[in-house]
């Protein structure tokens, strides 16, 4: 009995569970290197939605307390985010103001203006698939806070991790709430 429910959860994987997702973390010194890619059930408009809907952001991304848009002018978006990170006993705050340049509907750069990181670059990257879609997301950032070196690399690696399993998440729901129940 207990072989067929695992048979049933692999065949019919459970509300919420996004496809595979591949996180790697590097440290080099203070700054962070991080990548993160996904294969997911989506339409490209539906993602890209999901990825420049800044003002949302705080509503499906963890320790993320705040995201606005401040200002736009061409293909160029001013955001404020404003958040935290935390492990075990650990929390650390962050802020940044982030110059985001939108290359529809495939590409979206980000780069820090202030806040406190010493550095900060990323980039969502949308590819298309015979089904679907591979989400990539690369980024370096350098952060203006001591961060352990123990226990740093983790904390960084489970961030990250956690962020781009709920954007997949988010961008995978789409799909479900246009898709009628099955009655």
């Amino acid at each position: 009995m207990r072989h067929a429910a695992w048979l049933l959860v692999l065949l019919f994987p459970l509300p919420g569970a996004a496809a595979s997702i591949s996180v790697h973390t590097e440290r080099h010194g203070e700054r962070f290197d991080v990548q993160a890619v996904a294969e997911i059930d989506a339409d490209l408009s539906d993602a890209w939605t999901v990825l420049t809907d800044y003002d949302r952001l705080a509503q499906f991304i963890p320790g993320m307390l705040d995201s606005r848009v401040v200002s736009r002018e061409g293909v160029t978006v001013i955001v404020d985010q404003r958040g935290e990170a935390s492990l075990l006993f650990l929390t650390f705050p962050m802020q940044m103001r982030l110059a985001v340049q939108e290359y529809p509907p495939h590409r979206v750069e980000s780069r820090l203006i202030s806040g406190n990181f010493k550095q900060m670059y990323g980039i969502y990257q949308l590819d298309i698939l015979d089904a679907g879609l591979r989400l990539r997301y690369e980024g370096s950032f350098t952060p203006d806070f001591t961060v352990p070196l123990l226990i740093g690399t983790l904390m960084v690696r489970n961030l990250v991790e956690a962020r781009f399993r709920a954007m997949v998440l988010e961008i995978e729901s789409i799909r479900r709430r246009a898709v009628p129940a099955l009655r």
